[in-house]
């Protein structure tokens, strides 16, 4: 069943990275990593997910995804990781970020909250270590209540 959900989870994930007119769901190479990224509301996922996941649901709310593969290995494999990091908005407001690591066969996903107001837009720095090597990500996304 939990299997079930996380691949709704993904589905619905990507779904909106192709409906949203902003860039939600991004790869960048980073060193042996390819480092997927998403940032979106928490909203647009279902209580039932977001019970799941632990992920609270609120207009103000937004859930981080990241996800490491290894492109030094055949089938870029997920890689399991350490990350830390923070947002800061264009005030410069700084909001540590802790990410929870999830299991789902195969794949390891890393998923972290973050608080926003309408139309704000946060900027992300993430340090990024599997053990052999630390990448750092930096990207931004803005964020609407709805």
């Amino acid at each position: 069943m939990k299997m079930q959900l996380l691949k709704m989870l993904l589905v619905l994930s990507l779904s909106f990275s192709f409906i949203s007119t902003a860039n939600a769901e991004n790869m960048k190479k980073l060193g042996s990593m390819n480092v997927h990224y998403m940032a979106i509301g928490s909203t647009f996922f279902t209580p039932e997910i977001a019970k799941v996941y632990g992920i609270t649901r609120s207009r103000y709310n937004g859930l981080i995804n990241i996800s490491v593969l290894d492109n030094t290995k055949a089938g870029n494999p997920a890689k399991t990781v350490t990350i830390s990091g923070q947002a800061k908005n264009n005030l410069g407001q700084f909001k540590s970020l802790e990410f929870k690591e999830v299991k789902e066969g195969d794949a390891i996903y890393y998923l972290a909250q973050v608080s926003y107001n309408d139309e704000e837009t946060m900027h992300f720095t993430l340090n990024i270590n599997d053990g052999k090597e630390q990448q750092t990500l930096k990207f931004s996304q803005k964020f609407y209540v709805d």
